[in-house]
């Protein structure tokens, strides 16, 4: 993390701080940050900034939940803007996408799969963790224990293995394969699901997981 103290902040004490999203380098936004900004970044892990129109400090999701929780800051080479890259909650711009750059200028629509919103539903089950909330599956499947909700993994995965068996069959018979693609897609959110509910149950943030598969790139 860097050294606020190597920061030269403009003569309104301010310095751009461009965010990209930390698994694959995508620009999500640009704003504004002082002193009080990057330590209170660097305090929480969460991003904060310096909002001009308001003259105060905010918080990247206080209102939304949409926070960018900060993994590394760093300066350009004459220290006067920032680069922030960060994991998002949720979409970055206030109009529900995932970065405020139009996507068709960065020529990222055919690659980008949408993987940001799992963080909600990782909120949702961190929320039912803390919770219990009476009437939920999570808090129900939680409460089982370890075994209640690893068995469902188990049987989540059998059955994207005959999902897919089914899919490759009718491709194999030239047939229709909408009906057995969306079924793929239903078996596989099932086990994601049911995988994020285990990481809760043991307490492992599925931020370890994601640190796994980026070593694991490497």
């Amino acid at each position: 993390m860097i050294d606020p103290e190597r920061v030269r902040f403009g003569a309104d004490g301010l310095a751009p701080a461009i965010v990209r999203d930390a698994s694959d380098g995508e620009v999500l936004m640009l704003a504004w940050m002082d002193r009080e900004a990057l330590d209170a970044t660097i305090a929480t892990g969460d991003a904060h900034f310096h909002s001009r129109s308001r003259g105060r400090l905010w918080r990247k999701g206080e209102t939304s939940g949409n926070v960018l929780r900060v993994v590394d800051v760093a300066t350009d080479c004459d220290s006067d803007a920032l680069l922030v890259s960060a994991d998002p909650a949720g979409p970055t711009c206030h109009r529900g996408t995932r970065s405020c750059f139009d996507a068709e200028d960065l020529d990222t629509a055919a690659t980008t799969q949408g993987f940001a919103w799992l963080e909600t539903l990782w909120s949702t089950i961190a929320e039912r963790a803390a919770t219990r909330s009476e009437g939920s599956y999570t808090a129900r499947l939680l409460a089982g224990g370890v075994d209640a909700a690893a068995r469902k993994v188990t049987e989540e995965a059998t059955e994207v293995l005959i999902a897919a068996k089914d899919d490759a069959a009718a491709e194999a018979a030239a047939g229709a394969r909408a009906g057995t693609r969306a079924a793929l897609a239903a078996e596989t959110a099932d086990l994601l699901y049911h995988a994020l509910v285990v990481l809760a149950e043991r307490g492992v943030d599925p931020a370890d997981v994601i640190d796994v598969l980026r070593e694991r790139r490497r």
